[in-house]
């Protein structure tokens, strides 16, 4: 952080613990990728790309409007990296081990709850994404989730509105058994 005051959306050191030495490694082993076109490598510190990512994330603003004290956006993009090989799941499933783990839960649940719910869609949104829910007369995308007992979100599926709950049902169980277990 140096010498800028902190915004409330700044991953706190006890946040920071646990997902810091895991980004370093990751860092390290993508170093070839993450040299910019001018042959520089990343000139900011890991934790203040992700406080960039998190103020965006929590204000809503634009990423040409992100303060001068926080890494631009071109500093954060090679976080779309760790999205496409898979890094984030692999924190997000560390964190939740580590949550159910903290309330006493062992890390890997024994049940899990499935839901879907059927969204409308913005005028914009391409037919080709979107579909019509016949049962909800919904035109627009649904969203399947499955949590734990906690709560704690352990898979994601969105698909048109026109999929049966039984097709997200069978996505939803395929991720949450590839789960990995340590």
């Amino acid at each position: 952080m140096g010498d800028r005051k902190p915004y409330p959306s700044d991953v706190s050191d006890e946040q920071w613990e646990p997902i810091g030495p895991f980004l370093q490694a990751w860092k390290a082993r993508r170093v070839a990728v993450l040299v910019s076109v001018s042959g520089r490598e990343g000139d900011y510190d890991l934790r203040e790309i992700v406080n960039a990512i998190f103020y965006q994330n929590r204000t809503g603003c634009q990423w040409a409007c992100l303060p001068h004290d926080l890494p631009p956006k071109s500093a954060t993009y090679y976080f779309a990296l760790g999205r496409d090989d898979g890094t984030d799941q692999v924190i997000h499933d560390l964190l939740r081990c580590q949550a159910r783990e903290k309330v006493g839960r062992r890390e890997d649940p024994s049940a899990v709850v499935l839901d879907t719910q059927s969204i409308r869609a913005a005028k914009h949104v391409p037919a080709a994404t979107t579909g019509k829910d016949a049962g909800k007369k919904v035109s627009g995308r649904k969203r399947g989730l499955a949590v734990d007992a906690l709560g704690l979100v352990i898979a994601v599926v969105v698909t048109a509105a026109s999929v049966t709950d039984n097709a997200i049902g069978i996505r939803l169980l395929g991720r949450s058994s590839n789960t990995p277990r340590r």
